[in-house]
């Protein structure tokens, strides 16, 4: 079973059992972006369960992405920034990173191996993966988020920047619909 790529906008929620059924697209295949962005798992990660912007404030959804991946696993910053948080949180390890123009990234659950005020680059090591997320049972999985003031983004969207290939055409018009 493939899973088609997400638009960042498209408010579907996918939770994918198998983790080899999520393929990633073929512009995020790298591990750095042209956006400077990368994965915080290397190799590349799994995609578990995907982005599902809340509708309200509070509302339900899933603001960020499950990657799948092993405890103690290296958890490596998506990109240059300031850690902002790094601690326990509602009994889990987290780090967030600040990056420029106020985006905000956020790791967990992690065990934390920089402290809040630290300047980390694209690809640093920030902590390892903590067993722990219970939709990842028995593996493990990281939740990795983001999010600009108050909105919440897709972070598999600041990988890469969407190209869309376009079918051939034939040249018929289908005049029945």
């Amino acid at each position: 079973m493939v899973l088609p790529v997400p638009l960042p906008d498209s408010g579907a929620a996918r939770t994918v059992g198998d983790p080899l059924a999520w393929q990633v697209p073929e512009v995020a295949k790298t591990s750095t972006s042209d956006t400077g962005f990368r994965w915080p798992l290397a190799p590349i990660p799994p995609v578990l369960t995907l982005f599902l912007p809340p509708t309200q404030e509070y509302g339900p959804g899933h603001r960020g992405v499950d990657l799948g991946g092993a405890p103690q696993d290296a958890v490596l910053a998506a990109n240059a920034g300031k850690v902002v948080y790094a601690g326990n949180l509602a009994g889990r390890g987290v780090v967030s990173v600040e990056h420029s123009g106020g985006l905000r990234t956020t790791y967990e659950p992690v065990t934390a191996s920089v402290i809040a005020g630290s300047m980390v680059e694209a690809g640093e090591q920030i902590g390892v993966l903590e067993r722990g997320h219970a939709k990842c049972a028995p593996a493990s999985c990281l939740h990795w988020g983001a999010k600009i003031g108050g909105t919440y983004l897709d972070p598999t969207s600041l990988l890469a920047p969407l190209r869309i290939r376009l079918k051939p055409w034939d040249g018929l018009v289908d005049t029945q619909h």
